[in-house]
């Protein structure tokens, strides 16, 4: 891994950076080589609903979320606390194992926390 204290928007054509954002219309199918995947993060001890979406429109970028939805149930919880807000590093465990595996499940299985209300369906009953 490199780091640099330039921004993705200097350092990479826009057509090439895919914000990820959890409020994103698009959903997140595979990864593609070609492309610079941001993960925005906010420290903070509330959630900024839409704020990576807007920062990413207002910087012209292409926006995707993870396939929670798609392949994960709300799980009932006392609190019903459902979010599919992720810390940087349990994003980045997602992409990092679904590089490898090429399975969401596996993937969201290793990233999604329990505490999140959501779970993959074949745990749901457990």
């Amino acid at each position: 891994m490199d780091t640099t204290p330039e921004s993705y928007l200097d350092l990479f054509p826009l057509e090439a950076i895919v914000y990820l954002t959890p409020d994103s219309e698009n959903v997140l199918e595979d990864i593609d080589p070609s492309k610079v995947y941001v993960l925005g993060g906010l420290v903070d001890e509330s959630i900024h609903k839409q704020l990576t979406l807007r920062r990413a429109r207002e910087q012209r970028l292409q926006t995707a979320r993870l396939p929670i939805r798609e392949f994960m149930v709300r799980a009932p919880n006392s609190r019903n606390y459902h979010s599919e807000t992720l810390a940087i590093n349990q994003v980045f465990d997602v992409l990092s194992t679904y590089y490898e595996t090429r399975s969401w499940p596996a993937a969201l299985r290793a990233g999604v926390s329990s505490g999140k209300g959501y779970v993959l369906p074949d745990t749901a009953e457990q």
